[in-house]
């Protein structure tokens, strides 16, 4: 049974994605209360958990205090560097869990909002007894409105493993769950001068390795769009660039011998990668279970996912001809908040 399992389940969560701004710790404290909120009202509740782990860079003891009792349960407060970054932070929540009470980990971002069932839905699959997979993917999108859906085509797609039905080749980090040991034996690894594309290169090599991701689509969570229109596209710029180290993993993975130059042709295979992306987002489109955009709606989600698009393709062409232009590597570019109070 669901509950069976949680009761060996933990439940790590950072809070990079709240960091800057004059008043950080007080936003973060704010979104981490709303999403326990939501979590403590869940079909299956976080106190049905064995464990819940939360890393951060600055709560106050009161904000803990707080969390702890919409949650209704303990939880472990993980104190960080500011300077660990946002997959990083997600290794060390992991080493706080506790090995011999926890068989599962689920991973979950404090600025997502789950559906009501969400920790059921990732859990569900682990019931199965020898036929349960060794990695539960999520499905994660943006806000149902024609900004969001447009968003959801690009940043959130997920491709079916064609090796195993009912299996995604990739997964989001902010919306999966792994057996522990397979978690401890992969984890995430670091890509030197990458905003946020480990999860993508963790996929590739679990999909080599033969771990088959099962694909939740009701395990649904919404991520929040950034709250300023510089973030945004500041955000599309760094995932922009992202691609230019994301392309040699997907040419290994994907792509046969003959086309291995594109690696290190500068901006062309980057390029390459996201001409072909924009292709699969539009038709995407209506097919990512999002309330389905009509007319000229349609019309405005097709121009937005052209123009989202242009912005990461400047951002890799930049890249690809030696302009790193947001001058952040590693740390400091996983740092950067998608949520800066003004």
């Amino acid at each position: 049974m669901p509950d069976q399992v949680a009761a060996r389940c933990a439940l790590v969560l950072e809070t990079n994605n709240l960091r800057g701004g004059a008043d950080a710790e007080a936003a973060a404290s704010t979104s981490l209360q709303r999403l326990i909120a939501l979590l403590a009202k869940q079909k299956l509740p976080l106190t049905a958990l064995a464990q819940v782990v939360i890393t951060h860079d600055g709560l106050s003891a009161a904000s803990c205090e707080a969390v702890m009792a919409l949650a209704g349960r303990p939880i472990d407060f993980v104190r960080i560097d500011a300077a660990i970054g946002y997959y990083d932070a997600k290794n060390v929540g992991f080493a706080a869990t506790h090995a011999a009470r926890c068989d599962h980990v689920v991973f979950a971002d404090a600025d997502c909002l789950p559906d009501d069932d969400w920790l059921l839905q990732m859990l569900t699959p682990f019931t199965r007894g020898a036929d349960a997979p060794a990695v539960v993917a999520g499905r994660t999108s943006y806000a149902a409105n024609i900004v969001g859906t447009a968003l959801t085509t690009i940043d959130f797609m997920y491709f079916p493993n064609a090796d195993h039905a009912g299996a995604t080749s990739n997964f989001y980090a902010n919306n999966v769950a792994f057996r522990r040991d397979v978690f401890e034996q992969h984890s995430y690894q670091a890509l030197d001068g990458v905003y946020r594309a480990h999860c993508q290169v963790l996929g590739m090599r679990l999909k080599a390795a033969n771990v088959p991701i099962h694909y939740a689509a009701a395990a649904h969570t919404e991520h929040r769009l950034p709250d300023t229109r510089a973030e945004a596209l500041k955000l599309r710029w760094m995932r922009g660039q992202d691609t230019y180290s994301l392309t040699p993993h997907l040419l290994r993975s994907y792509v046969s011998a003959r086309w291995q130059w594109l690696a290190k042709s500068g901006p062309i295979g980057p390029l390459c990668v996201l001409f072909t992306r924009l292709g699969f987002s539009v038709r995407a489109l209506n097919h990512q279970d999002l309330p389905p955009l009509r007319g000229l709606r349609w019309l405005a989600g097709v121009v937005l996912i052209v123009g989202f698009s242009a912005i990461d393709m400047l951002g890799a062409f930049a890249r690809g001809i030696g302009l790193h232009t947001t001058g952040r590597t590693n740390a400091d570019a996983q740092a950067l908040s998608y949520h800066r109070p003004t």
